[in-house]
């Protein structure tokens, strides 16, 4: 049994449980960078290492508990439709990254 209850029209709805599970975890997915940014013991390597790691993984917990995203057949359309905009996301930020990295390359020669 799932713990996501489906309406009539077949979209997918969080129940309240899997939307606690999802809000523990993104508050401990925060509190962590936030604590290691705000102690400042660590080296700079390391806190953006667990920055970036943490980021990527409360994405997943967003799409999984907030968005509702599962491999089920019924839900391929989302999946193609996140794949579709990750994908323009990727080319945009570098394509942005390239043409800014050419400019200051060529700008600096004089």
């Amino acid at each position: 049994m799932s713990t996501h209850a489906v309406d009539k029209h077949g979209a997918s709805h969080g129940s309240a449980k899997s939307y606690l599970i999802g809000f523990v975890l993104s508050v401990i997915l925060t509190a962590i960078p936030f604590w290691m940014v705000m102690d400042g013991s660590a080296s700079h390597a390391m806190v953006l290492g667990t920055v970036v790691a943490m980021a990527v993984v409360q994405i997943f917990v967003h799409l999984i508990y907030f968005l509702h995203m599962n491999t089920s057949s019924e839900e391929r359309w989302n999946l193609v439709a996140l794949v579709f905009t990750v994908l323009i996301i990727a080319i945009v930020v570098v394509g942005s990254m390239w043409i800014m990295y050419n400019l200051n390359v060529n700008m600096m020669v004089h």
